[in-house]
């Protein structure tokens, strides 16, 4: 008896809140005013399409991200930071090109891929990232029903390639180990830059 007024209850908390919650997403979801005196829309300061996240720009994130790995490592020195932070970039740069292509990091099919807006063969890799050839020529193999001894030619030469990446990403990690305390280390794992 209970437990069918408990779950009565619950269903009526549902259908009283139901709506209370669509209001405030509508609410969290409506456009921002325009500023005083300035222009609303795509052509407008802070405009274009994604509302707030049009005014991103990627080299002030990289730095904040390059300030915060800084801090949470304790280097106060000028020059031990340029030399942590090469490496940190050469980990980046590793890390990029493991995750280039089809089913990498904005790589792919969808917006900016082919069909999507702005797509075609230069834009696949997204993000100013160039696209991985060995995904290309994969991809290319399956959308043209190729045998299966052609896939796996191509399968094979996408393993190995994506095998060189990965112990360059390697390299530069061990690289980046070798400047670093045990504690500084230990906050390079918890930061994502090392394993």
């Amino acid at each position: 008896m209970k437990r069918t007024t408990l779950l009565s209850l619950v269903a009526g908390a549902a259908v009283i809140l139901t709506p209370a919650v669509g209001t405030a997403l509508a609410q969290d979801n409506a456009p921002a005013a325009p500023p005083a005196g300035g222009q609303a829309g795509p052509g407008g300061p802070g405009g274009g399409q994604g509302g707030r996240r049009g005014n991103f720009d990627p080299a002030q994130f990289r730095q904040r991200m390059m300030e915060r790995y800084r801090e949470q490592l304790g280097v106060k020195d000028d020059a031990e930071w340029g030399v942590i932070e090469g490496r940190i970039n050469k980990i980046d740069e590793a890390r990029r090109s493991t995750m280039r292509g089809f089913g990498g990091f904005g790589g792919g099919r969808g917006p900016g891929g082919p069909g999507g807006p702005g797509g075609g063969q230069g834009n696949r890799g997204g993000g100013g990232q160039q696209a991985n050839p060995d995904a290309e020529a994969l991809q290319s193999a399956l959308d043209s029903g190729a045998s299966a001894e052609e896939i796996k030619i191509k399968l094979t030469a996408y393993r190995e390639a994506t095998k060189k990446k990965e112990a360059e990403l390697s390299k530069a990690q061990d690289d980046l180990r070798q400047l670093l305390s045990v504690k500084q280390e230990a906050a390079a794992v918890l930061l994502g830059l090392l394993k």
